[in-house]
């Protein structure tokens, strides 16, 4: 079985210097290799062939067969490193707590510690008859939420 570290390694080395970032790498029992990579301005094509042949051209299909996938996040996708939360600042996100609650807001922060999201929320003020939309942000870490994800608008 060909290990991950060498594909990592292998991948690291054509990412260096190059505005990608490793998003994932995974391989199967069976060597299916599937490498996903991203980008603050997406993935082209023409990158995901060059990593792809640059990969074939460091493993040797006569001592282990394989497969290979490389391709970019998906959109709409879970982030998986904090590049991508840091790429969305700005951006609306969903996130789904531990605890399942659901929440929308615009990623505001993100860094080694978890993200925060600013959301629009009801209260009411002292003394008000109704509620009134105010901006709340919050935080949380990353072992807190099952996912967040990048909201696709159209």
């Amino acid at each position: 079985m060909i290990a991950k570290q060498k594909v990592t390694e292998i991948v690291n080395e054509w990412l260096a210097g190059k505005e990608y970032f490793l998003v994932d790498v995974s391989v199967s029992a069976d060597n299916c290799i599937s490498v996903e990579i991203d980008h603050a301005e997406g993935v082209w094509i023409e990158d995901c062939v060059q990593l792809s042949r640059h990969i074939e051209a460091n493993l040797n299909r006569d001592e282990e067969d394989y497969e290979l996938e490389v391709g970019s996040a998906g959109i709409g996708q879970p982030f998986k490193v904090l590049q991508q939360y840091v790429n969305h600042i700005g951006k609306e996100v969903e996130v789904l707590a531990k605890d399942g609650k659901k929440y929308r807001g615009v990623l505001i922060a993100a860094n080694e510690a978890g993200f925060t999201v600013t959301m629009q929320v009801k209260e009411k003020p002292e003394g008000a008859k109704r509620p009134v939309l105010v901006d709340k942000e919050y935080t949380w870490g990353y072992e807190d939420v099952k996912y967040a994800k990048y909201l696709i608008k159209f």
